[in-house]
């Protein structure tokens, strides 16, 4: 693999002097994997620049798992800034694997991450760099198989036509198995069409090219996707989990970079899933069941990792870590073990009560920056409504026990646009910002006034596929930007400073979330205006996206704004994580009443379906805290 680096990286050193990072193009990194003696090549993409993708834990695992694998290695690739890859392009120099600097278009297969909708640009940035035809329906025999899969496969429809296949939930086995099918395909002389067929037949893989999309009274303006005439395929693809959370390797993480990352940080996955049931969160329902990690297990890997990458913070990452039922005992043998080290250990969600605030307070030491938390709503009845399960008092027992720990910012992040809200609930944010700051203020004392801060954070709610609010509409755009407003105003306070997210890149975001296959051609369109790393703010453009959508007769607003009937196919009904339709509407149901719902892992089984199709259940390691 030297001799062959060497002649690639050639190509690409003369353009390193041109660009804004450098070291976002190098190899060479302590601890990266590939062999170049495997009969079989993987490369792993993730749609963002070096410093975003690398610390991403999914690939950390997938390219570990991989390269485990006798006769297959695994490289990597990120998509090039605009500034390298327009040097790239004029110098006539395809996109290359980090590790061997070898042709992306030369591997067997190719697999992208699918980290959020407004990465979809990039697919095609990469692949036309790449030299790869961007529909999969245009490649050839000696192309590779390109596959995606990540934590926003549930709605695969807008970006179906670009894919030969997606691996619809956990990845850990499911990739082998993958790649072994096209190996031995490959191997046996199989067209490109029959490897398609064979690899529908691994569970969890949907195939689209074997599928099509049907248009009916039953369905919405988008159409149901469904199996072709003739096709040996299930009608939906189920999820994949892993057979024993337990037996997988905390530490996926070998790599240790030569640039500053966004997460410059090691990774430690204590638990995966969250049982929590927010209404509109679609994370709390695609990573179901919960399952976690041994206190032994953690503290373990988290020596074992500091050990081999050298990094002086490690994270302890979930979608809710001060939940793992020995979260306490875990912090607390950490604290002893790495004492006198100098190595931080951070939890990045905490709850939101005086116990997330003992567990940040556990790891912060002498460095208490800020705290984030997320009420999600200004008011009690939207709190209800999206199944929060916190009150006004829980916050308040949250942020005095956080001043009287010594912290003295505080940020908060609430959602706007939720089903059933008002204007009352918006100025409700606003007075809850205000009351925060004049509580954290009396806490601290007239000797701290000044120094406490208060932030907010507002982004706006996009229906998500498989949540009880999939049936919902956006809030239309321009309404959006009226209620930023309102909410701008009803802040009395001048040192609570408010923060709200665009509302143009919401309404993408939006269609991505909830159309069909008809959006390819605009995400096709919007990239071949020049439309690249939407979720950079200086990046995106929704006149690009805009005049993509006209082209292609699509009402981006149609698309955002429409409210689907209950009873209607959606587009993404075929592809699941195992949750009943019936469980998502009762939900909805209890939502329109203001009726909470508890919490699975602290009581009982709320019948969301999912442990039974999957055949697993929750597994904790300790008590509840």
């Amino acid at each position: 693999m030297g001799a062959v680096y060497e002649d690639r990286f050639a190509d690409i050193e003369p353009l390193l002097s041109r660009v804004e990072k450098p070291t976002r193009y190098l190899d060479h990194e302590w601890g990266a994997l590939a062999s170049a003696e495997a009969r079989y090549r993987v490369c792993l993409i993730y749609p963002d620049v070096y410093e975003v993708g690398l610390p991403n834990q999914g690939l950390q695992i997938l390219y570990r798992v991989l390269n485990r694998e006798g006769g297959i290695s695994c490289e990597r690739g990120y998509v090039p800034w605009v500034d390298m890859a327009d040097a790239m392009r004029g110098a006539g120099v395809p996109l290359l694997s980090l590790e061997g600097a070898a042709p992306v278009a030369s591997f067997d297969l190719v697999g992208f991450h699918i980290p959020h909708e407004m990465a979809a640009t990039n697919y095609l940035e990469a692949l036309d760099l790449a030299g790869i035809p961007l529909l999969a329906s245009e490649r050839g025999e000696d192309d590779p198989i390109v596959v995606a899969g990540g934590p926003s496969v549930y709605n695969p429809e807008p970006i179906a036509p670009f894919f030969d296949a997606f691996l619809i939930g956990e990845g850990e086995e499911s990739i082998v198995e993958v790649a072994r099918t096209h190996e031995r395909l490959r191997d046996a002389g199989a067209s490109r069409d029959e490897v398609l067929r064979g690899l529908a037949q691994v569970p969890g893989t949907y195939v689209p090219s074997l599928y099509e999309v049907e248009y009916g009274p039953d369905t919405t303006r988008w159409g149901a996707t469904v199996p072709r005439a003739g096709e040996d395929v299930p009608e939906v693809v189920l999820k994949r989990v892993v057979d024993d959370f337990g037996a997988t390797d905390p530490v996926p993480q070998t790599v240790v970079p030569f640039a500053q990352l966004v997460h410059d940080r090691l990774s430690v996955e204590v638990l995966r899933g969250c049982a929590r049931g927010c209404r509109f969160c679609q994370a709390g329902i695609t990573y179901r069941p919960v399952r976690e990690r041994s206190a032994d297990q953690v503290v373990s890997a988290v020596c074992r990792g500091l050990e081999r990458t050298g990094y002086d913070e490690v994270s302890l990452t979930s979608l809710s870590t001060t939940d793992h039922s020995a979260c306490a005992e875990i912090l607390g043998r950490l604290n002893r073990r790495l004492a006198d080290t100098g190595v931080q250990v951070s939890i990045p969600s905490q709850r939101l009560d005086s116990f997330g605030v003992r567990m940040a307070e556990a790891v912060a030491g002498e460095k208490k920056g800020g705290l984030t938390f997320a009420p999600e709503a200004g008011s009690q009845r939207m709190r209800d409504i999206i199944n929060k399960n916190v009150t006004e008092e829980d916050l308040d027992r949250a942020v005095t026990a956080a001043i009287e720990a010594g912290w003295r910012r505080c940020k908060l992040y609430f959602m706007m646009g939720l089903p059933g809200e008002t204007d009352e609930d918006i100025v409700a944010i606003a007075r809850l910002a205000d009351h925060v700051l004049e509580l954290a203020r009396s806490v601290a004392g007239k000797g701290q006034r000044g120094a406490i801060s208060v932030s907010i954070s507002v982004a706006v709610f996009i229906p998500k596929a498989w949540t009880p609010f999939q049936w919902c509409a956006q809030l239309d755009d321009a309404e959006v930007k009226r209620r930023q407003q309102l909410l701008l105003h009803s802040v009395r306070n001048r040192a609570v400073r408010v923060h709200y997210h665009d509302a143009d890149t919401s309404l993408i975001e939006a269609v991505l979330s909830r159309g069909g296959r008809d959006l390819a051609p605009v995400i096709l369109g919007a990239w071949r205006r020049g439309q690249r790393f939407d979720a950079w703010t200086e990046q995106f453009d929704l006149a690009r996206w805009e005049a993509a959508a006209k082209e292609a007769a699509i009402d981006l607003r149609a698309v955002a704004h429409e409210e689907f009937d209950h009873a209607a196919r959606l587009p993404w009904d075929h592809v699941t994580p195992g949750v009943l339709k019936g469980f998502l509407e009762r939900e909805w149901k209890r939502a329109l009443s203001g009726v909470t719902t508890a919490d699975c892992t602290r009581e009982s089984c709320t019948g969301c379906g999912i442990c039974p199709a999957l055949g697993t259940g929750n597994h904790l390691a300790g008590e509840r805290s």
